[in-house]
């Protein structure tokens, strides 16, 4: 399944983000994609109302959700991708939510450091680096807007 759809994101230069999870994870094993299952509703026999229709949470959506909730559960850090105490700086997070280097995990970065960037400025690269400019708090605004935009896309 493709999670990309059409945004209004700021391009990003997609080698720069290559290069950066290269260094987080220098041997990456890709997990194969799994298709979605249809989202046709069954058909309802006559008489009987319908029922309403079930929203699925998106891959992007439950990444960045189960991202935080690690955050929450263990810790926010940073200068370090996990802390010795379990604590996680927000890329940790984010890799530990996803367990590979899928497709989710990538447009989970990408809505993650857009909305950064709406945030607190255009001048972040990258995830850490935004990471460890900025509070807790500040931190956690971003992950929440994040969560909202990927819940609103559907994604």
């Amino acid at each position: 399944m493709n999670t990309r759809t059409e945004t209004d994101f700021t391009p990003v230069d997609a080698d720069l983000y290559a290069k950066a999870f290269q260094l987080l994870d220098p041997d990456p094993t890709p997990e194969p994609a799994v298709p979605a299952a249809s989202a046709a509703p069954a058909p309802v026999p006559s008489g009987l109302p319908a029922a309403p229709p079930v929203r699925l949470t998106g891959p992007v959506e439950k990444t960045l959700t189960d991202a935080l909730a690690l955050l929450d559960t263990h810790g926010w850090a940073r200068f370090t991708l996990v802390h010795p105490e379990g604590a996680r700086c927000s890329i940790g997070a984010l890799r530990a939510a996803a367990g590979a280097r899928n497709a989710a995990y990538c447009d989970a970065g990408n809505l993650l450091l857009d909305e950064a960037r709406r945030q607190h400025g255009k001048k972040w690269e990258t995830i850490p680096s935004w990471n460890d400019s900025h509070t807790g708090a500040q931190v956690r605004s971003v992950w929440e807007a994040a969560i909202r935009r990927a819940h609103h896309m559907n994604i």
